[in-house]
């Protein structure tokens, strides 16, 4: 056994960590909220007239993929025009563009969630 083996199981240890914390902590605030007195419909989410989450899905993954497609050609131009043979250039161009990509998608997506 590998440590390959072992990273997968602390990736999946943790994932599950996580999942189970958040279920059982929010089990547990209902049954207090409800022992209380409190109404159970407060748990019930009303649907708002918001955009799909698929729809916000795919917005931010486009714009995000658009990023990293002008991350890599502003690295190539930066490269050809001013000869730069830096190793760090393309991974900090990219993620340059691909962060600038997700702020312009968060903005969208709360626009679209206005209208």
């Amino acid at each position: 056994m590998g440590p390959e083996v072992f990273i997968v199981m602390t990736i999946f240890g943790a994932v599950f960590g996580v999942f189970y914390l958040f279920f059982s902590t929010r089990n547990k605030e209902r049954l207090a909220l409800i022992e209380k007195g409190a109404d159970a419909s407060i748990f019930m989410s009303k649907r708002q007239k918001n955009a799909p989450m698929w729809r916000m899905f795919i917005l931010n993954l486009a714009v995000l993929l658009m990023g990293i497609g002008a991350g890599i050609l502003l690295a190539i131009i930066i490269q050809t025009i001013f000869n730069v043979t830096s190793e760090a250039l393309f991974p900090g161009i990219i993620f340059l563009t691909a962060g600038t990509g997700l702020l312009i998608g968060f903005k969208m997506t709360k626009d679209l969630e206005n209208n």
